[in-house]
């Protein structure tokens, strides 16, 4: 189908430029050194949402426990989530294990874009993602990169928030795809937006299509592309309680059926145990998720006589543990605290 946007030979130019300054200035990352459709896809569901360079340790340590899909559908849910923790968005990692499990009786990662999107936690961009890159189909990816390249590249001021914006250019993706070398010009457009076409202060100069941008023609590049605010969330307050005894820390689990991050380990809070009291702020830290802003309070206390749901772990076992962000970071405030504590001490003596 001819591109509406493109002369013939512009199309050409557009995409032989792409890919060529994408051979030689891709980044040199673990999940480009495949086909392999699992490790394709796994890259892909931990990039939802997370940055590249945040990725990349995961994305090793995850492969080297769980090789295949396999290994992925037998493991635990603790080991699983063992090996998720810190990235967030811990549905993700139960919806790959579903996925796995239904690999396993099939025997094979489905090839075909409707054998991939009835797998669980896998949409169009996913879909996309691993049928070009592991198996040459030709289906163009369109996330929040791709689009900001559409946008400016032909000054279009369509709104990318909307459903209505993201059909368009979802479209446009598809007209210029270079079928011959899909996985290659997707990951080029990818890259593109993610080193040089980036949000703010695009860096033209070094564009390898910047003589083909409309936007960067008349000086629009800049205010482009156009999306809905989102509305900023106010400010949360929380505290929880860090708590220790005899070198273990006091904590609870989210029961298996919980809508967030079942089967982690949490501090406690109020909630858990309403008789505690607090007696010393240890310090306070920011956590920011989707829409949620939260400012958490870290405070010492006496345990209750009653624990309810809590119990105690070691503090040697927290490394080996599903363990919440938020217990993470409780636990550097704390030693910072006693970092600080020691030298003072020191000092003072």
């Amino acid at each position: 189908m001819p591109c509406p946007v493109f002369q013939p030979a512009d199309l050409e130019r557009f995409r032989s430029d792409l890919l060529a300054w994408f051979s030689t200035h891709q980044r040199d990352l673990p999940w480009r050194r495949t086909r392999d459709p699992y490790c394709i896809w796994v890259s892909e569901i931990m990039l939802q949402q997370t940055r590249v360079a945040a990725v990349v340790p995961y994305y090793e340590r995850f492969l080297a426990r769980f090789p295949n899909f396999e290994a992925l559908a037998a493991a635990s849910e603790q080991d699983l989530l063992t090996h998720w923790a810190g990235l967030g968005y811990y549905y993700r990692a139960r919806n790959m294990q579903k996925a796995g499990q239904l690999m396993c009786e099939s025997g094979v990662f489905p090839s075909t874009h409707e054998g991939i999107l009835n797998l669980p936690g896998i949409g169009d961009y996913t879909a996309a993602a691993v049928l070009s890159i592991a198996f040459d189909r030709p289906h163009a990816v369109l996330d929040g990169n791709v689009m900001r390249v559409l946008s400016r590249l032909f000054a279009d001021s369509t709104n990318i928030a909307s459903s209505a914006g993201r059909k368009h250019f979802s479209a446009l993706a598809s007209l210029l795809l270079d079928r011959e070398n899909p996985g290659a010009f997707n990951q080029a457009m990818m890259e593109l937006g993610a080193t040089i076409c980036a949000p703010k202060n695009p860096q033209c100069l070094l564009c390898p299509v910047a003589g083909l941008c409309q936007a960067r023609a008349i000086g629009s590049q800049s205010s482009l592309p156009v999306k809905s605010l989102k509305t900023k969330s106010a400010p949360e307050h929380r505290s929880v309680f860090w708590m220790e005894h005899g070198g273990s820390v006091l904590v609870w689990q989210r029961p298996p059926d919980s809508r967030l991050m079942p089967g982690f380990w949490e501090l406690p809070e109020a909630a858990q145990l309403p008789l505690a009291v607090p007696s010393q702020k240890l310090g306070s830290f920011r956590h920011a998720i989707t829409f949620h802003d939260y400012r958490f309070e870290v405070w010492s206390a006496q345990p209750p006589p009653d624990l309810a749901q809590c119990r105690w772990m070691p503090l040697r076992a927290l490394a080996g543990a599903p363990v919440s962000t938020v217990l993470k970071k409780a636990g550097r405030v704390v030693e910072l605290r006693q970092k600080q504590a020691r030298a003072a001490a020191v000092s003072s003596g």
